[in-house]
């Protein structure tokens, strides 16, 4: 193996076909999707391994090995800063380190990047977690519970974080206005995964977020997207 990929014992449990190409290790959920969505519209060459949660494998030694917090995704690079292969893993900071390395989904300007880095943080401090424990609550193992003052908690906020972003994208075809982003790229995945997977839209009020809706809509109808969406494949 070439690229100094083989000094990674990751490689050892999925093993690079293209070792030259970025390597992303990853399940279509919320947070895999931002790497693959984000890797698919810069078009970056990359090889994606599935690290199936059915097999535990983010559990094993090797997955360990890069993450050790044990979440997808994660990935390594190659052809890194410096020409060195770099492992990175967080979802916020793969965005970020794709949109540097291509000078793409960030913009120049630096009032504007930090405009798509506090929505970015937005997203991973809020969407994220609060939309991930309706999800729990409603749909898995939490919907049994008696109590459901931590569902209501957890839909309440979701709903408030959601009207956040409706009075946001007034006016505004992204995010950012007109410039498409990273932003856009962490949010709509858990937006869409709310409604759809999560079957949570009743819950929060969806109806009442039109603007919300005319986004994810163009969002999931960017070619890349729909691309992204689907990696790596089952």
């Amino acid at each position: 193996m070439t690229h100094g990929l083989d000094t990674f014992p990751i490689t050892r449990k999925w093993p690079a076909r293209h070792p030259d190409r970025l390597q992303l290790y990853s399940l279509p959920t919320p947070n895999g999707v931002k790497a693959s969505i984000a890797l698919e519209e810069t078009g970056l060459p990359y090889e994606a391994h599935r690290v199936g949660f059915d097999t535990q494998d983010q559990l094993s030694p090797e997955f360990l090995s890069l993450n050790p917090n044990n979440k997808i995704p994660a990935i390594i690079d190659p052809n890194g800063p410096g020409g060195r292969p770099l492992a990175l893993f967080e979802s916020g900071a793969i965005l970020i380190y794709l949109a540097d390395k291509t000078g793409q989904l960030l913009p120049q300007d630096p009032a504007a990047r930090y405009h798509a880095l506090q929505w970015l943080m937005w997203q991973m401090g809020g969407i994220g977690p609060m939309f991930g424990q309706v999800g729990f609550f409603h749909k898995y193992a939490g919907k049994d519970y008696e109590d459901k003052r931590p569902l209501r908690r957890y839909v309440d906020e979701s709903a408030r974080l959601l009207k956040v972003l409706d009075g946001h994208l007034k006016g505004r075809a992204w995010m950012l206005g007109e410039d498409y982003s990273i932003a856009d790229i962490a949010i709509f995945p858990w937006v869409r995964n709310l409604v759809g997977w999560y079957e949570a839209g009743e819950l929060v009020g969806f109806e009442r977020f039109a603007e919300v809706r005319r986004v994810l809509d163009a969002f999931v109808a960017r070619p890349a997207v729909q691309r992204g969406l689907t990696v790596p494949a089952s």
